[in-house]
C-alpha cells in the first residue's frame, strides 16, 4: 500500500514547524500530501504566533487552547480520530512521553500504519534513573524510526532501543532563507560594520538558560574592554524582573538592553546587527537560535550542553564552546572576538557550510530517508547517521 500523506503532530506550530512542513512539501512535490496536526492553538511554552505555512495543510484540534487545558480523554479521542481519518499515511510524532500520544501511535502501528518519533533530547540533559529509562523504552515501542536533532540525540534514541539504521539527523531546522529575508541586511561579514555591532542573547528567561552567569560574564568583559559593546537580551519569562535587578546591581543598566519577547520578524533585524550570539545554557536540548544566528553569518558562543554544538559549532572555527559555570571563559571569548576583526570575519565566513546543515531542507531529506521507499525514485538511506561533521557537509 502506498502512503498518500505525511502527517506531522506537534503541540503547536510556530515558525520552525511551518518551515519544516513547507520544506517537506516542496521536497515530495505533488506526490504526497503533507499535513500538520496542531494539538492546541496556543503554545504551552512559547509566545510565538501560530503559523500555517504555504505548502501544507494544517488542522488544529483545539483552537484557542493550550493542550494541557484539555482532558486526557478529549485529547486522545480527537487525535486518534484525526489520524485515522487521514490514513493511509506515515505519521511523525513529537511529545512521545504524553500518554495520549503513545496510545495513538500504538493504535496506528497495530493497525498497519508506520509511525515515527521526532525528538532532540540527549542523555546528558538530566540525571537519569534506571526505572524511568525502562519505562521510556516502552513508550518508544510503536515507532519504526526516529528523527534526531544531533549525534547525542541519536545516541539517546539508540540507548532507548531504536534501530541504528532507522535513525536520521536534522530534526531541529528552519528556513535560513526566511531568516535572511526578514533581517533585511546582508549576512556577516557583510551588513553593518564590525564596529557597530553588539552582542545578543535570544532566550526565555528561565533558570536553565543561565542568564545570570551571562550577565556576570558581560560585567567582566565590560570591565576589561576599552570600548565595550552593548548586550541585547531578547526574551521574557519569570526571571525577567530578577535579571533586570541583577543588571542594575552590576552597574550594567546603561549597556544591557532588555528587548522583551519578540516574534521572529522582530528578532531577525537584531541578529543582522549582531557581532556574536551567546547561548550559555546549563540545559539545552538543541538551541534553534544558533541556526538563526548562523543564517546571518554570526559566530556563536555556546555552552557545551547545547545540542546544536554537535553538528553546527566547531570551537575556534565558527565560534567558541564554553562550560556553563565559567563566566571568566565566556568573558574571555567575548573580548577576543570583540577586539579582533580579522578573527570575526574568518569565523563569519566559516559559518556558511554549517548554516546549510540547519536549513529545513535537511529535515525534508531526513523524512525522505525514512519514508522514501514509498516515493517513486527515492530510496531510504540504510546507514546509521554520520557522526563526523566532514561527512555531513
Amino acid at each position: 500500500m502506498t502512503a498518500e500523506s505525511i502527517v506531522f503532530v506537534w503541540e503547536n506550530f510556530g515558525p520552525i514547524h511551518s518551515d519544516r512542513c513547507d520544506a517537506v512539501a516542496s521536497r515530495v512535490g505533488g506526490g504526497r500530501k503533507v499535513i500538520g496536526l496542531e494539538l492546541g492553538g496556543n503554545s504551552q511554552v512559547y509566545e510565538w504566533n501560530s503559523e500555517s505555512g504555504t505548502k501544507f495543510k494544517k488542522k488544529t484540534l483545539f483552537h484557542g487552547k493550550k493542550i494541557d487545558e484539555v482532558s486526557f480523554l478529549r485529547k486522545f479521542y480527537a487525535l486518534a480520530r484525526a489520524c485515522f481519518a487521514l490514513r493511509p499515511a506515515d505519521f511523525f510524532f513529537c511529545h512521545y512521553e504524553s500518554p495520549f500520544i503513545f496510545l495513538t501511535a500504538a493504535l496506528l502501528r497495530l493497525t498497519g500504519s508506520r509511525v515515527f518519533v521526532m525528538n532532540d533530547s540527549k542523555y546528558d540533559d538530566y540525571r537519569r534513573y534506571v526505572g524511568r529509562e525502562l519505562i521510556k523504552k516502552m513508550f518508544y515501542l510503536p515507532y519504526a524510526g526516529a528523527v534526531a536533532s544531533g549525534t547525542r540525540a541519536a545516541d539517546y534514541f539508540r540507548f532507548l532501543g531504536l534501530s541504528e539504521k532507522r535513525i536520521v539527523l536534522n530534526y531541529d531546522t528552519l528556513s535560513t532563507d526566511r531568516i535572511r529575508s526578514l533581517a533585511g541586511v546582508d549576512r556577516a561579514p557583510g551588513g553593518p560594520p564590525f564596529a557597530a555591532r553588539h552582542f545578543t542573547i535570544v532566550s526565555r528567561m528561565v533558570p536553565k538558560k543561565n542568564l545570570s552567569m551571562a550577565l556576570n560574564a558581560y560585567a567582566l568583559y565590560r570591565a576589561a574592554a576599552a570600548r565595550p559593546r552593548p548586550l541585547h537580551i531578547c526574551g521574557s519569562g519569570p526571571l525577567e524582573a530578577e535579571l533586570r535587578e541583577e543588571a542594575e546591581r552590576l552597574d550594567l543598566s546603561d549597556s544591557v538592553v532588555f528587548r522583551g519577547f519578540l516574534q521572529i520578524e522582530e528578532v531577525c533585524p537584531i541578529l543582522g546587527k549582531t557581532l556574536a550570539l551567546i547561548l550559555p545554557s546549563t540545559q539545552e536540548q538543541f538551541g534553534n537560535v544558533v541556526i538563526e544566528a548562523q543564517a546571518m553569518g554570526l559566530p556563536v558562543i555556546v555552552s557545551e550542553n547545547c545540542g546544536a554544538r554537535d553538528l553546527l559549532v566547531r570551537s575556534g572555527v565558527n565560534g567558541f564552546v564554553i562550560e556553563p559555570d565559567n563566566p571568566e571563559g565566556l568573558a574571555y571569548f567575548m573580548g577576543l572576538i570583540d577586539g579582533d576583526e580579522a578573527l570575526w570575519r574568518r569565523m563569519a565566513i566559516a559559518t556558511a557550510p554549517f548554516s546549510a546543515l540547519g536549513d529545513a531542507s535537511r529535515f525534508a531529506q531526513a523524512i525522505i530517508d525514512l519514508t522514501g521507499d514509498c516515493v517513486a525514485g527515492l530510496a531510504p538511506i540504510n546507514e546509521p547517521p554520520k557522526t563526523s561533521i566532514a561527512d555531513r557537509l
